[in-house]
């Protein structure tokens, strides 16, 4: 039964009391569209990894990732001068975006609790720490911008974690989210086919099963409306592509699941949407920039 059936939990973003979804695990607000799912991370369990190609998973996710920190990057700098800015990547797994800050000029640092991914990216220079944010930090460190790449949709007490990263954030400086959204045409569409029965891509949309699920699910409004109550200013808002189709299929397939078999289905079903999820369609991922008040 889902545990909203014997509890009132209010939406972190709006304070309403959130409703039961499409799963004993899911729920949804009402009134500003937030979703939540209760699901537990399992990051640096053995058994959680055994269910990820982690090699093929990196083939898929490489070159979108890698287009999209070039945007993200080419965003930040109207707001920040990068030369002798400090910027942390909260999530970093295997350091891409941290090199690629680091290239722009920033002094980086990438923080990762993920025992495996964070040891591969040391081996390759990347200046990582293993651990959680902001567990692993020292009292003294603060930061001109603090970065999380798909990663807040994973963590937990978002409130909590948006005063953490007041804490560590420097006056004036910057707060940049890159995440899911509800209001993208995939996620939608994954909501669409669960009401007709098919709700193995809407649990993959979650994560469900993987070692780090998504346990939120935003759009710019309420992240915006939440924010604010952190001192912190909405500076720039934009949309990231959700799709490459260079490595689209790896990233499909990199599940190690009885499911595995939908992966052709699925991937000839995104091909054929591409160009209208290219041209016009709402974009899966959100791009939210605040700064900290006080500078």
């Amino acid at each position: 039964m889902n545990a909203l059936a014997s509890a009132v939990v209010p939406c972190v973003c709006c304070g309403q009391a959130l409703r039961a979804g499409l799963e004993e695990w899911h729920w949804v607000c009402p009134l500003c569209g937030y979703e939540a799912a209760q699901l537990a991370p399992a990051i640096n369990e053995a058994r959680s990894h055994e269910k990820v190609d982690e090699a093929q998973r990196d083939t898929g996710l490489k070159a979108l990732r890698e287009a999209n920190f070039h945007q993200l990057l080419d965003r930040m700098v109207r707001h920040i001068t990068p030369v002798g800015a400090r910027l942390l990547d909260v999530g970093a797994a295997h350091g891409w975006f941290v090199k690629a800050a680091a290239d722009r000029g920033f002094t980086v640092l990438g923080l990762e609790p993920d025992h495996a991914v964070c040891e591969q990216a040391q081996r390759s220079g990347v200046p990582v720490r293993e651990g959680f944010f902001p567990d692993v930090l020292a009292a003294h460190e603060q930061f001109d911008a603090i970065v999380f790449n798909d990663v807040f949709e994973h963590i937990p007490h978002s409130d909590a974690l948006l005063a953490q990263c007041i804490a560590r954030l420097a006056p004036g400086g910057l707060l940049v989210l890159n995440l899911p959204s509800s209001r993208g045409v995939f996620y939608r569409a994954s909501k669409l086919l669960h009401r007709f029965g098919a709700g193995a891509f809407f649990d993959r949309l979650w994560q469900k099963g993987m070692p780090s699920p998504h346990l939120h699910y935003f759009h710019a409004r309420n992240l915006t409306q939440l924010s604010a109550r952190h001192g912190l200013t909405l500076i720039d808002s934009a949309h990231l592509a959700s799709v490459h189709l260079d490595g689209l299929y790896a990233r499909i397939a990199y599940v190690k699941s009885g499911l595995r078999w939908l992966a052709p289905l699925i991937w000839l079903a995104i091909v054929a949407a591409y160009p209208l999820v290219r041209w016009g369609a709402p974009s899966d991922i959100d791009v939210v920039i605040f700064r900290r008040n006080g500078g």
